[in-house]
């Protein structure tokens, strides 16, 4: 890891109007983030934070209303790829030619996008399965081939929103030692949003902890547990202390819901 910035987000805000009343409803507030090459960052908060909007503001998916996101270049070809929950796969393409799409897309030409692509199916632990159909493939194995997609257009930043919560909870556990494998072999720069705890630990350099809305960040926490990680870690009094650390600061900005504020 060097000290040169993959990402940078100066002053982040995101407002909508809401269509029925016409009020101004603020859902993230003056992000600022900095991710270093090579870094595995997790942004961390409950539900309606705001931590996949602004990964898609990172994307480009959507224009954040104040503030400036730069990507740095800091490898060839695009600045940054997604991998979504839901893999996506096309289910009439096989998996080399799901994980050569985005090359395709790119303008490479068929044969040698394929070429690319099925050294990245080896990668994320498929092989042997290159000629199967998304309908052969397990949760697990989908959402691996939605990963060596997204490494195959060799982008320097790879953003990963909640790419696990659709799996079981022992193939999550799998997928989770799986990436830490892959990002170590890719090296990569990875910007993961979670709202597991126990998950943004293990797999993170940093945790950066969001408020409830409007989603502002409230904490950065470098975790200082020594790589590679196998998942017994999460079984040390060390990798508990950060557990409790991150809880109790979500704890404590956490909007009662209705029933919790009945008398």
């Amino acid at each position: 890891m060097t000290d040169h910035l993959a990402l940078s987000a100066r002053g982040v805000q995101m407002e909508y109007r809401d269509r029925g009343t016409g009020k101004r409803l603020l859902a993230i507030e003056k992000v600022d983030l900095d991710v270093a090459d090579g870094a595995f960052v997790s942004l961390l908060g409950p539900s309606g934070c705001g931590k996949s909007t602004f990964l898609k503001i990172v994307n480009g998916l959507i224009l954040a209303t104040a503030g400036e996101i730069k990507l740095h270049r800091v490898a060839k070809g695009r600045e940054d790829a997604m991998v979504f929950q839901d893999a996506s796969l096309f289910p009439w393409y096989s998996v080399l030619d799901n994980v050569a799409y985005g090359l395709v897309c790119a303008g490479v030409p068929r044969k040698e996008a394929r070429l690319r692509a099925a050294p990245y199916i080896d990668l994320v632990g498929l092989q042997g399965f290159a000629d199967k159909y998304p309908y052969q493939l397990s949760g697990g194995m989908q959402q691996r081939a939605n990963l060596a997609r997204a490494l195959a257009v060799d982008s320097a930043i790879l953003l990963m929103d909640e790419p696990f919560a659709a799996l079981d909870a022992q193939t999550r556990e799998v997928m989770q030692s799986e990436l830490l494998r892959i990002w170590n072999a890719a090296r990569k720069t990875v910007l993961f949003v979670t709202h597991q705890i126990d998950e943004a630990v293990y797999l993170s350099d940093r945790v950066v902890v969001m408020a409830a809305r409007p989603g502002r960040v409230v904490a950065d926490i470098k975790i200082d547990l020594p790589r590679p990680r196998a998942l017994e870690v999460k079984r040390t009094p060390e990798f508990a202390a950060y557990e409790e650390q991150i809880w109790r600061l979500i704890q404590h900005d956490r909007v009662p819901s209705p029933l919790e504020q009945a008398p």
